[in-house]
C-alpha cells in the first residue's frame, strides 16, 4: 500500500456554508481508517471565504489542503484535484455530501467485483433516495437516458458526484479530459471504456439537497451540447494517443 492510500477530492464553488460539515465529517470518518490519506479541496474560484474555511480546517489537520484555482467549472475543479492528488485511491466528494460518508466504503476494494472505476449509482440495486421531488428525478432520467445514448452505454447514473478511481485511471483519464463543466463525468466515462478501464456502480442512501447548484433545464441544455462535443473529438481523433 502507497503512504497515501485514499485522496478525497472536493470541488467547491462559493461552499462557505456547507463546506464546514462536510471538511469535519469526511475528517472525522477518515480519522478511524488505519490507511494513508489525504483531503483535497479544489476551489474554482470562489468569491466568499471558501478558501479560508479551508485553510482554518487545515491548520488542524495537516493531511488537509487547499488548491486556488481560477473559476472554470466544476469539472475544471476535479481535473485539477485528480491530478494533483497522491493516493493510491483518488475520491470524487461532492462538496454538498449528499452521501453518507460512511458508505465510501462501498466504492473501495473489496466490497464488490475489481473495478478501476467505482461510482455510486442512486439506480443500481441497493440504492435509496431520499427527499428528491418527482420532477427533479424525471429530468435526471431524461439526461441519464440521453448520456447513455450518446456516449455511455450501460451506465445507469453517470451524474452522481460520487466516484472513486485508482490513480492509474486517473491520471490516464483527467489528463484527456477537455470538459470543464458538468458534463465532465459523461466525458470521463466515455474515456474510460476507450481506455478499456473496467467500471462498477453500486448502490448508495443518496440525500436531496435544495440548495445544489445544478439547474436542470440550462444545465441539461449545456450538457447536451458537451456530450455531441464529446462526440465530435472522439470522431475527429482528439483523444487519441
Amino acid at each position: 500500500m502507497s503512504a497515501c492510500y485514499l485522496s478525497v477530492i472536493i470541488p467547491a464553488y462559493n461552499e462557505e456554508r456547507r463546506l464546514p460539515e462536510t471538511l469535519e465529517a469526511v475528517c472525522g470518518y477518515l480519522a478511524t481508517k488505519a490507511y494513508g490519506w489525504e483531503i483535497i479541496v479544489a476551489d474554482d474560484g470562489s468569491d466568499d471565504t471558501t478558501g479560508d474555511v479551508v485553510v482554518r480546517v487545515a491548520q488542524d489537520e495537516a493531511r488537509v489542503r487547499l488548491l486556488t484555482l481560477p473559476h472554470r467549472g466544476k469539472g475544471w475543479a476535479v481535473k485539477n484535484g485528480m491530478l494533483a492528488a497522491h493516493g493510491e485511491y483518488r475520491f470524487l466528494c461532492d462538496a454538498d455530501l449528499s452521501m453518507p460518508i460512511a458508505l465510501l466504503d462501498r466504492l473501495l476494494p473489496g466490497h464488490d467485483a475489481p473495478a478501476e472505476i467505482t461510482i455510486g449509482s442512486r439506480e443500481a440495486p441497493g440504492s435509496r433516495r431520499f427527499g428528491e421531488p418527482r420532477r427533479r428525478w424525471l429530468m435526471g432520467r431524461v439526461f441519464n437516458a440521453m448520456t447513455r445514448i450518446l456516449a455511455t452505454p450501460g451506465i445507469a447514473d453517470t451524474q452522481c458526484g460520487f466516484k472513486v478511481f485508482h490513480a492509474t485511471a486517473a491520471e490516464t483519464l483527467f489528463a484527456l479530459q477537455t470538459l470543464d463543466g458538468f458534463a465532465f463525468d459523461a466525458e470521463i466515462l466515455f474515456l474510460a471504456r476507450r481506455r478499456g478501464f473496467r467500471v462498477a456502480e453500486v448502490g448508495i442512501d443518496w440525500h436531496y439537497r435544495a440548495e445544489s447548484k445544478v439547474r436542470p433545464v440550462r444545465d441539461g441544455w449545456r450538457t447536451f451540447r458537451d456530450l455531441i462535443i464529446v462526440r465530435y473529438r472522439s470522431l475527429t481523433g482528439r483523444y487519441d494517443p
